[in-house]
C-alpha cells in the first residue's frame, strides 16, 4: 500500500508541477489504547501510530510561492509564503499554521510544490490533521534544512493547531504521529512530555476501528464543560495539598478521602480522571508481562469510566462496546476520543475479525440505520522519509 500511493503521488505530482518531487514522506494517523481525557489534567496518555496514513511529494520553489494539491479532495491552493491567512479550503489552515510558526521563530522556510494524499479515514477520529501538520513541518524542516529535532516539531505541529487554525488540542495527537514505533505504544507523560516506549505484541491481535458514522453537537461545549469540572475539583483537593496543581497529583486514595467535600457531577468527573491516571500506568505493567488479556479489561474498565462517570459516551458508541462483551474473541473494546460519536477501538483476534466485522455491521445497522464502516490496523512507524533527492533541481 505504502508504494502504492507512492508512486501515484510521484506520478501526480511530475504531472502537475513538471518535475520530479525532491521529498517524499509520510506522516501516520494516531490510536490511544487508554488514557482518555488525561492529557489536559497533567496524566498520562497511551497513544500509539498507525499504518494507515497521509503520504507527501513536496519540492522547494524559489519564487515564495506554495502549489498544494490534495488528492483526496481533488483540491488546490494557491498562496505566498509570506502572506499567510484564512481562505481557501479548510486543510489549507494547517499547512499555513505550521509556516507561520516557522516564521514566528524566525526561521527561513520558502515556497513549494506539494502534493498529498492518503488512506486515513476522515472524521474517524484518529488525526488526519495531526498527520496533515507533523507531514509538513518535517519536510520544511528537511528540504530547508532547519535543524529541528522531532521533539520541536511536534511542539510547533500543536501550536499551528491552537494558534492558527484555532483548536485548542493537546499534544497527544502530534506526538504520536511523529513519534510512532512500529509494535510500541508510548507512555506519555502529558505535564513533562517524557515518554516511555512499551512493547504491543500483535502477532495474535488486530486493531479494528468501528465508526459509528454519528458525531452529536454536544461535544465542544462539553469538553470545556468537563475541564472546568476537573478544574473546580482540583480547587477543593488543593485547599488540603497546596502543591496540587492537576489531578495527576493525587492518588486515587488520597482523592476518595474527600469525596464528601465534593458536588456530585464533580466528583464523578474527576474520579474517572484519576482512576484513568493510575489505569494507564497499570496498562503498561501487564504489557510488560505480555498480557493482552487484562489489558483489555483495562479497555473495558475505560469505556465504563467514560459512560457512567465522565458522561462523554453516547448510545452508538455503548451498543458497540456492548456488542464484544460476550465476545470471546475480543478481548478489550471502548470509546476512542472525545466522545459523543466517533469510533470504538477494539482488540480482535486475528482468526475471527471478518467474522467480527460482519455481526457487528449487521447489529449495528439493525439497531441504527446506520452502515457501520470499521478499519483494520496495525502499529507502525511515526513520520518518516521514504524517498529524498535534494539534488533535484528547485522550480521557477
Amino acid at each position: 500500500m505504502v508504494q502504492v500511493y507512492t508512486e501515484e503521488l510521484k506520478q501526480l505530482f511530475t504531472e502537475l508541477f513538471h518535475r520530479q518531487a525532491q521529498l517524499v514522506l509520510r506522516a501516520p494517523g494516531r490510536i490511544n489504547l487508554i488514557g482518555e481525557h488525561t492529557d489536559y489534567n497533567g496524566g498520562f496518555v497511551l497513544p500509539a501510530a498507525m499504518d494507515k496514513a497521509i503520504y507527501f511529494a513536496v519540492a522547494k520553489r524559489d519564487d515564495g510561492q506554495c502549489h498544494l494539491y490534495s488528492e483526496n479532495m481533488s483540491e488546490s491552493h494557491t498562496f505566498l509564503v509570506d502572506q499567510l491567512k484564512k481562505d481557501g479550503p479548510s486543510w489549507s489552515n494547517y499547512i499555513k499554521g505550521v509556516l507561520a510558526e516557522l516564521q514566528r521563530l524566525g526561521l527561513p522556510v520558502g515556497g513549494f510544490d506539494m502534493v498529498f494524499g492518503g488512506d486515513i479515514p476522515l472524521g474517524a477520529g484518529v488525526s488526519s490533521s495531526a498527520a496533515l501538520e507533523c507531514g509538513v513541518s518535517y519536510a520544511m524542516n528537511v528540504l530547508y534544512s532547519l535543524g529541528l529535532d522531532k521533539l520541536h516539531l511536534v511542539k510547533l505541529a500543536q501550536a499551528a493547531e491552537n494558534n492558527f487554525v484555532g483548536v485548542n488540542c493537546g499534544i497527544m495527537d502530534q506526538f504520536a504521529s511523529m513519534m510512532g514505533k512500529k509494535n510500541s505504544v508510548i507512555q506519555l507523560d502529558c505535564r513533562s512530555l517524557d515518554y516511555k516506549y512499551f512493547p504491543f505484541e500483535m502477532s495474535e491481535y488486530v486493531v479494528v476501528l468501528c465508526d459509528t458514522g454519528v458525531k452529536h453537537n454536544l461535544g465542544t461545549s462539553e469538553y470545556n464543560t468537563r475541564r472546568n469540572e476537573c478544574e473546580a475539583g482540583v480547587a477543593i483537593l488543593k485547599k488540603h495539598y497546596p502543591k496540587v496543581e492537576t489531578l495527576r497529583d493525587v492518588s486515587v486514595a488520597t482523592f476518595l478521602i474527600h469525596e464528601k467535600e465534593f458536588p456530585e457531577v464533580v466528583f464523578k468527573r474527576c474520579k474517572y480522571v484519576v482512576e484513568e491516571i493510575a489505569r494507564v500506568e497499570e496498562a503498561c505493567a501487564l504489557l510488560l508481562k505480555n498480557d493482552l488479556e487484562a489489558f483489555g479489561a483495562k479497555m473495558y474498565e475505560t469505556h465504563d469510566g467514560l459512560q457512567h462517570l465522565y458522561e462523554v459516551s453516547c448510545d452508538e458508541l455503548d451498543f458497540l462496546v456492548d456488542e464484544t462483551r460476550n465476545n470471546a474473541h475480543v478481548i478489550g473494546s471502548r470509546m476512542m476520543g472525545g466522545g459523543f460519536g466517533g469510533c470504538t477501538i477494539n482488540l480482535v483476534h486475528k482468526d475471527f475479525v471478518d467474522s467480527f466485522i460482519k455481526s457487528a455491521a449487521l447489529a449495528y445497522q439493525q439497531k441504527f440505520g446506520i452502515p457501520l464502516k470499521t478499519y483494520q490496523s496495525v502499529i507502525s512507524d511515526g513520520v518518516s522519509i521514504l524517498e529524498k533527492h535534494l539534488d533535484a533541481p528547485m522550480g521557477w
